[in-house]
């Protein structure tokens, strides 16, 4: 028997909701549970009305996308979680091929490739996901950056419990402190390279909306990855 896997849609204010939501019920897995958590929106909530007999619509206070996150996650009863921002797109193999390939791989934790798209849905970019040829290459990758796009991100819920959930002090950067926790603890994050969301870039996306507030917070995020894996990154040069 497959295992029920959870996808989480954080949702604020987004007038893109209703595709994220179409394409989590347009993927060719089951079984399926698609939980879309409204992180106290004020607009476009109505767009998710003809989708309520299909999905679990959990509503709370503004907090941000890690507290709604957070929110999901307590209440989803699947084996595995996906998160997909109510901007982005899942292309309908994505839950298949990639809980596919964690059951392979034994991992608790992967992610794949991506394609940019506008605010038509139209790719940009394709495959826009960094390369790297090697485990030590990757977690170089992280000495200057997120190589990590969330939206392609699959967990097991247990990895919850070895890690903690996401921290909610960090309204930007949750996801990057997330993979560092990820790392730290000892579990690969291993990479299926497909590209199998379309990741939205358009003019009202918070890392445009935010940029000032978000570079002061990842400048301290990055600065706790360094000090948390480059021992690590020495560790494996010497070896």
């Amino acid at each position: 028997m497959r295992p029920l896997v959870t996808i989480i849609i954080p949702f604020y204010n987004d007038p893109y909701v209703d595709q994220a939501v179409q394409s989590a019920l347009s993927q060719s897995y089951a079984p399926l549970e698609i939980i879309v958590v409204d992180d106290g929106s004020t607009s476009y909530a109505d767009r998710l009305a003809p989708f309520l007999s299909h999905i679990y619509y959990l509503g709370k206070g503004n907090g941000g996308t890690a507290s709604a996150l957070n929110h999901g996650i307590r209440y989803a009863s699947g084996e595995y979680i996906a998160w997909l921002s109510s901007d982005d797109l899942f292309y309908p193999e994505k839950i298949s091929h990639q809980v596919q390939f964690m059951m392979q791989q034994g991992a608790f934790i992967s992610h794949t490739n991506f394609n940019v798209i506008d605010r038509f849905s139209q790719i940009t970019t394709f495959r826009a996901g960094c390369s790297f040829s090697n485990i030590l290459d990757f977690y170089r990758i992280f000495m200057h950056g997120n190589p990590v796009n969330g939206c392609t991100v699959m967990m097991k819920k247990e990895l919850f419990y070895h890690v903690g959930l996401f921290d909610e002090n960090l309204p930007y950067t949750h996801d990057l402190d997330f993979w560092r926790r990820v790392i730290q603890a000892g579990f690969p994050l291993p990479f299926l390279d497909e590209a199998l969301v379309g990741y939205r870039q358009h003019e009202a996306m918070g890392t445009i909306r935010h940029k000032a507030v978000i570079e002061q917070e990842y400048a301290v995020t990055l600065g706790n990855v360094r000090s948390s894996l480059g021992p690590l990154i020495s560790i494996m040069e010497r070896s």
